[in-house]
């Protein structure tokens, strides 16, 4: 029964090349033999259809002429492979070998089309701020003991005024093609160069400080900018200040912010709460009362005649600072009437006769 390679591949016959690509990736991971319970034979139907629905020419013969055109032949029938252009005579062209084998041979593979960049290591920290340093903002400095750039050679990995030279390794190239073998077969693999780090030069003379690799280990000082208005829990990052690679990318610092709790304030999105207690006939007549803000500023509080347990009083825009987006927040002020336990015989003698008025 004549082979459908659409349907080998999993894809619609108006397939893009894109998904095409990614189509058989996906079936090269699956079923490649090198893979625990990969499948020899259904490798060599996946990639016979990818070769062929891969090229336009004979894409257009295929869906013209079906499997009995001159490129979609029985190759990959037959006896096994010819070096990385294998599969019966049928190549590799336009697939990225680092994409399929990287998983089967330890990574480290790059494109043909460029060199990978590393990535250092994220980091991740703590810190305790006061509850008035997390509403406000505060500059903190941490001392962490990381990998970062040598500040002798910049990361250059050369010593201070010398020039570098072409890599002798890659001859320039940034990068190095390696053959390699599996029962499959031979294939050559393209990776980045580990003498010069993919940049296609090494220095001349190099850097004492840090043996010419451009990073070391030491003790680094970082300034942590605190915005107003952060909260418990929440995650502060910097971008490159993590875990330094050679000639490459640093890893970034995550720092995850703890807030103490206030004697008297506690928050709520951007207001703040507190709870005041007012004395019984304040509450009966009004009194004006004064409140200490988180800045250390008395601002005095009207209460209202028949003020009742429970309500709340508002001072606007004296709660969390909102930069760039809105007005600050409010202090909300929760009224809580002191009930007197011990009473004198006046005061007794006064509230039985509020008592004959009706109160």
């Amino acid at each position: 029964m004549p082979k459908d390679f659409y349907n080998i591949l999993g894809v619609d016959r108006k397939v893009s090349k894109d998904d095409l690509k990614k189509a058989f990736h996906k079936l090269a991971h699956q079923y490649h033999p090198d893979k625990k319970g990969g499948n020899e034979a259904k490798f060599k139907e996946v990639n016979e259809a990818y070769q062929t629905l891969s090229d336009e020419k004979k894409r257009r013969e295929y869906d013209t002429y079906g499997h009995t055109f001159n490129g979609a032949g029985p190759q990959g029938e037959g006896g096994g492979f010819e070096g990385f252009g294998g599969f019966g005579g049928q190549g590799f062209e336009g697939v990225d070998l680092g994409d399929i084998f990287g998983d089967f041979f330890g990574g480290g593979y790059a494109s043909a089309t460029g060199n990978r960049v590393e990535r250092g290591r994220d980091i991740s920290i703590d810190i305790e701020l006061s509850f008035e340093e997390s509403i406000f903002g505060t500059q903190r400095k941490v001392l962490l003991g990381k990998t970062s750039l040598c500040d002798t050679c910049g990361g250059s990995g050369a010593k201070p005024n010398t020039k570098m030279k072409k890599c002798a390794t890659c001859n320039g190239k940034g990068r190095v093609t390696e053959m390699r073998k599996s029962f499959l077969g031979n294939f050559s693999t393209v990776h980045t160069c580990n003498v010069c780090y993919g940049r296609g030069e090494t220095p001349e003379e190099k850097c004492k400080m840090c043996s010419g690799i451009g990073i070391l280990k030491k003790q680094e000082e970082i300034a942590i900018g605190v915005p107003p208005g952060i909260s418990d829990g929440e995650m502060l990052r910097m971008s490159g200040r993590g875990e330094a690679v050679a000639h490459g990318i640093a890893g970034d610092l995550y720092i995850k912010v703890h807030v103490k709790p206030h004697a008297l304030y506690r928050r709520e999105g951007h207001n703040l709460v507190m709870t005041l207690d007012v004395k019984l006939s304040d509450a009966l007549l009004g009194a004006t009362y004064q409140v200490i803000t988180l800045d250390g500023k008395a601002v005095e509080v009207k209460i209202p005649e028949g003020v009742k347990f429970g309500d709340t009083l508002r001072l606007k825009e004296r709660g969390v600072p909102n930069p760039g987006r809105g007005r600050p927040g409010d202090i909300l002020i929760h009224v809580n009437i002191k009930t007197p336990t011990r009473l004198s015989g006046k005061v007794k003698k006064m509230i039985e006769e509020l008592r004959g008025e009706g109160l």
